[in-house]
């Protein structure tokens, strides 16, 4: 297969037809975003007298640098230089790309596009996905995350990803989601079916809905 399609990646912000602007797909599910495991996280931080600041940080840079990799090799490109990263930042990164070269190899992972950004007209709203890609016969859609697990808005993510591609005319037969974790330099896949995806489309419509009212409240509030 050809180098991929690179769509130019997340631009600074979505517009409708009309000029107007409207909200991704992350700015939508972030609102609605479950923060229990990030209270737990800071928590234990404190517990154990690490510097949360300092360790969040780090973990950043590490899921940056190895997110940054992994389009590089997509891409057959030379891997981006991060000149003020630690050894130790760096060495996690080249694990989790290490476990994803082995991963799309193993399941002959093609890449049709990357970083394609799209816009709903009927939803009013704008996302850039990760990736669309072909494992055998069957595209999919691909997204690449970099914390500690996944987390239901991850689903309605892909949801609000999958409505986009179908307003495009893209046919999709499912999503995958590969995860590179912050902190150990692992990897894991997680696939998700046509099912699933419905069901994050009718998460992340009502997101989006809420998404409105929020913001209405919020005048009414002030």
């Amino acid at each position: 297969m050809s180098k991929p399609i690179h769509g130019g990646g997340r631009p600074k912000s979505y517009r409708l037809a009309n000029g107007s602007k409207a909200p991704s797909v992350t700015t939508i599910t972030g609102r609605f975003k479950d923060a229990g495991g990030l209270i737990t996280w800071a928590y234990n931080c404190g517990k154990d007298g690490i510097d949360m600041n300092r360790v969040r940080d780090n973990a950043a840079d590490a899921g940056h640098i190895g997110h940054e990799w992994v389009a590089d090799t997509i891409h057959s490109r030379e891997l981006t230089v991060f000149p003020n990263a630690s050894e130790e930042m760096l060495g996690h990164a080249r694990s989790s790309l290490a476990a994803f070269i082995d991963w799309r190899d193993r399941n002959g992972v093609q890449f049709v596009a990357t970083e394609l950004p799209l816009v709903s007209e009927k939803y009013a709203f704008g996302g850039t996905l990760d990736a669309l890609m072909l494992i055998g016969a069957l595209q999919r859609l691909g997204d690449w995350k970099t914390g500690n697990r996944i987390y239901p808005e991850h689903i309605a993510q892909l949801g609000g990803y999958s409505l986009l591609l179908r307003e495009h005319g893209y046919s999709i037969d499912g999503a995958d989601i590969v995860r590179l974790p912050k902190e150990n330099g692992g990897f894991s896949h997680h696939a998700y079916s046509l099912a699933d995806l419905e069901l994050g489309e009718q998460a992340f419509l009502r997101m989006r809905e809420l998404y409105d009212l929020d913001s209405k409240l919020k005048k009414v509030a002030a």
